[in-house]
């Protein structure tokens, strides 16, 4: 998808250029450039909240990393270490060991989509797929919720880095994921015409799409126009610097490394910094039926320790872990029988998710599972249990209802119970 806000029925990024260039020159310009709002970070964080979900596609192998069974025949090779926090994790997360004194563990995550696709929607929404309705996703939920503290933010609120998010649903586009690459890039939207002669066309485009929207009183058309200001804000904004990671120190880089993911949770760390308060970090690739063990030794466990590890770090020396919710998940976890390619399969009845930072308590494993991993033996937790928890661990009323587009009221984060643990 090429999608500028990354919705089914969002707007594209060609579809804007075509609106640009089709436009006409002749109205004046009336827009006023940003002010500088990204040289007051210090005085702008204070009272506002955000939160930054990491994002493993896949179905990451809890069992080899946060929950691991070194006891049990199926455990893996892997060895537990210690951790700063009330809990042992995987020997190949030594930087993430040093950090969990600030994130938690739910080792009783305990839900009901095993398919990739499924899986990731349930867990992005708190809902089953329903053909009848569009569920907006915890992005557009929380961005929209928290989007009041920073009514300075020029930029859209909820962003996504190294991949697609889900929707916004019945929220509307307004509230649809912004999607970059690592590096801060927009692909599609750099612009070689003159500032003066862009003033110019956005000023008649501004116009021309206001009228029809008051002519029309038409929902699509007032949410079009909307993005449109978006986008044009975006490209005016001195807010734009936070997404330049490359004027990054070089030893800040190289400390939450230099892939991809690694530069994504850095830019996320930027984007908290300047007010944005969703964002989403892709990392890929946890899909392992074959090969387990030495695709996480070797590739994927340093490339999440380093960058985890340094997100957190970094939160909480510039004082923003005390306002930023940090959250570890995928769709579901993995078999806890390895089977016949050395991999293990999808398994959705007993897993872990990682979250930490603003109201909620680091430090604890919450919840266990059976010594071989195969079923939680305390209380179970869904995604709408861990949504809500996050809800009420940023200061938003888990009483809120939305009203969906067919009239049913739904509660936010699905109206999952709180894990006392936590908060």
């Amino acid at each position: 998808m090429n999608n500028l806000w990354h919705t089914p029925s969002g707007m594209t990024r060609r579809h804007f250029m075509s609106h640009l260039a089709g436009s006409s020159a002749a109205a004046a310009a009336s827009f006023t450039m940003g002010s500088s709002i990204y040289a007051n970070v210090d005085e702008l964080k204070k009272k506002r909240r955000s939160a930054i979900m990491l994002w493993m596609g896949g179905g990451p192998s809890t069992i080899d990393m946060w929950d691991m069974k070194p006891a049990a025949s199926n455990g893996g090779p892997f060895r537990p270490i210690s951790t700063t926090g009330d809990m042992q994790i995987c020997e190949h997360m030594p930087l993430m060991a040093q950090q969990m004194k600030h994130m938690s563990v739910v080792r009783s995550m305990s839900t009901r989509e095993a398919d990739h696709e499924r899986g990731r929607y349930y867990m992005h929404t708190g809902y089953v797929p329903n053909p009848n309705i569009e569920h907006p996703s915890y992005g557009s939920v929380l961005s929209h919720e928290l989007m009041d503290q920073r009514p300075e933010l020029e930029i859209p609120p909820f962003v996504s880095i190294g991949g697609a998010s889900t929707g916004p649903g019945f929220l509307g586009m307004a509230w649809s994921p912004f999607s970059v690459t690592s590096n801060g890039r927009v692909r599609n939207l750099e612009m070689s015409m003159e500032n003066s002669r862009l003033m110019q066309r956005m000023a008649a485009l501004n116009m021309i799409e206001q009228d029809f929207a008051k002519r029309t009183r038409d929902l699509p058309a007032s949410e079009h126009s909307k993005v449109l200001k978006k986008t044009f804000d975006l490209m005016s904004s001195d807010q734009m610097k936070a997404f330049k990671v490359t004027e990054e120190p070089e030893e800040v880089k190289e400390r939450y490394g230099t892939n991809g993911f690694g530069q994504g949770c850095l830019l996320a760390r930027r984007l908290v910094e300047v007010g944005v308060p969703f964002i989403e970090v892709n990392l890929g690739g946890w899909d392992n039926h074959a090969d387990l063990h030495t695709t996480l030794k070797d590739n994927k466990l340093p490339i999440l320790d380093k960058a985890m590890s340094a997100l957190v770090e970094d939160l909480e020396q510039r004082g923003l872990l005390q306002d930023t919710v940090v959250m570890w998940m995928g769709e579901f976890g993995r078999t806890p029988n390895i089977n016949a390619g050395a991999g293990r399969d999808h398994f959705a009845r007993a897993w872990s998710c990682v979250v930490g930072g603003a109201d909620i308590k680091g430090g604890l494993a919450v919840g266990a599972t059976s010594s071989d991993g195969a079923a939680v033996e305390t209380e179970p937790f869904s995604a709408e249990d861990l949504m809500t928890t996050v809800v009420k661990g940023l200061g938003i009323s888990t009483d809120k209802t939305f009203t969906s587009k067919n009239g049913r009221p739904m509660k936010i984060a699905g109206g999952g119970k709180i894990i006392r643990e936590l908060v």
